[in-house]
């Protein structure tokens, strides 16, 4: 199956930007080359870029403290155990810590170096980073690799708490969904959604139907289009009858 995601409202469309930047930085970071560790840095200053919202820290805090409350209020309910419990509540409470620390200190990691903020203002350019343009980048990525994982390791270290925050939040989000069986009816399908309720929809094909969805809605309805996808030419729109799965998180 193939599973596609589409946000509900702003704040859930910046988590899942972020989730996907931090997991390509991590992917990269692991790498060895030069050219895999020049874009771990250039997907650094992406996340800065969306991670330095103003209103990113109290999303964040408040949706920790809604979970926290939450979950607290399963105290003394016998289906649910308290050991689990007690370990969710604390990996809130770390990241609660954590984040408030750094949460308006994301971007200082970047701003406060003068050899990142030169490379990040170079990185926009095709081809701004030659080395005649920045000498001390070339003299960088001549490192030894694990010597600048290190270094990489050090100037993202403000990033940790919002990884830490962002992989729990939409943790706790998937699985507040649950899976159904729908059918699109001539390559269409839609759904009425109660206001307010669902953050998240999920939608899971089967590859071998070769069909790509063009999801579109809001806090009230939902419109899948199934699409032909034909990669060397104009993609059509699919007039069969076709089954998928849905999962509407809130």
């Amino acid at each position: 199956m193939i599973l596609y995601e589409h946000p509900f409202n702003e704040r859930i469309r910046t988590y899942l930007r972020l989730e996907y930047l931090l997991g390509r930085f991590e992917h990269l970071l692991l790498r060895s080359s030069e050219i895999d560790h020049h874009f771990a840095l250039t997907t650094l200053f992406e996340i800065v870029d969306v991670g330095g919202r103003s209103d990113l820290k109290s999303d964040i805090l408040k949706e920790l403290d809604r979970h926290k409350h939450q979950f607290n209020s399963y105290r003394g309910n016998p289906s649910v155990s308290e050991e689990v419990l007690d370990e969710l509540l604390m990996k809130i409470d770390k990241c609660q810590t954590g984040f408030n620390t750094v949460g308006s200190r994301i971007g200082n990691c970047v701003n406060d170096n003068d050899f990142l903020s030169s490379l990040r203002n170079r990185v926009g350019i095709p081809g701004g980073t030659c080395a005649f343009d920045l000498p001390a980048y070339h003299a960088w990525k001549q490192l030894d690799p694990d010597e600048r994982r290190q270094h990489i390791l050090k100037w993202s270290e403000p990033l940790k708490a919002l990884n830490d925050s962002v992989i729990l939040l939409m943790r706790l989000l998937r699985e507040s969904g649950a899976p159904q069986r729908v059918i699109a009816t001539n390559g269409q399908f839609q759904q009425a959604l109660p206001q307010g309720r669902f953050q998240l929809m999920r939608v899971f094909i089967n590859p071998a139907l070769g069909l790509v969805p063009e999801i579109s809605g809001n806090r009230m309805m939902v419109w899948v289009r199934l699409i032909n996808q034909n990669w060397d030419g104009k993609p059509q729109a699919s007039a069969e009858n076709a089954e998928f799965e849905i999962e509407l998180c809130s």
